[in-house]
């Protein structure tokens, strides 16, 4: 017989305590990590506007099904990841490095470091977890993007 945290339903588990609380079961997060993926895929030419829109459709019913798991760092970690998602995608729409280091000065990082930033030769991924860019492109930000709710 398989023990209660081993077990899945309608995208649920349980944590291994004894009091059990309900968490995410893994496949979930896979799922959420893929279609989010989806959405958020650099190599299609969507505006930002309507990406966050698609975002937020979708995200509004998964966290309204999903509210009432326990386990808030899994939240919390799903939304750190999506918006390291979204600063990727806004550096490959700036595209070349003169774009992107006026935009970087214009949102406040030093011209060293935006000189820096659009200057190497990262990937996208990688930058896009620089604390530079973490705090030019912060929830400050994202609140302010027009018509935004992520």
């Amino acid at each position: 017989m398989d023990r209660p945290w081993k077990r899945k339903f309608l995208g649920f588990s349980f944590t291994f305590h004894r009091d059990p609380k309900l968490r995410l079961a893994e496949k979930t997060v896979k799922r959420f990590k893929q279609r989010i993926r989806e959405l958020t895929c650099r190599s299609r030419s969507h505006s930002m506007e309507f990406r966050i829109q698609k975002l937020n459709e979708y995200l509004n019913g998964w966290s309204g099904y999903f509210r009432i798991a326990d386990t808030r760092s899994v939240f919390q970690s799903l939304d750190e990841w999506l918006r390291r998602r979204l600063r990727m995608c806004l550096l490959k729409q700036w595209k070349k490095p003169q774009t992107k280091r006026k935009k970087l000065i214009s949102l406040g990082i030093p011209a060293d470091l935006a000189r820096n930033i659009s200057g190497s030769r990262k990937g996208y991924w990688r930058l896009a977890n620089t604390p530079q860019l973490n705090r030019a492109l912060g929830l400050a930000y994202w609140h302010k993007t027009k018509g935004s709710q992520v």
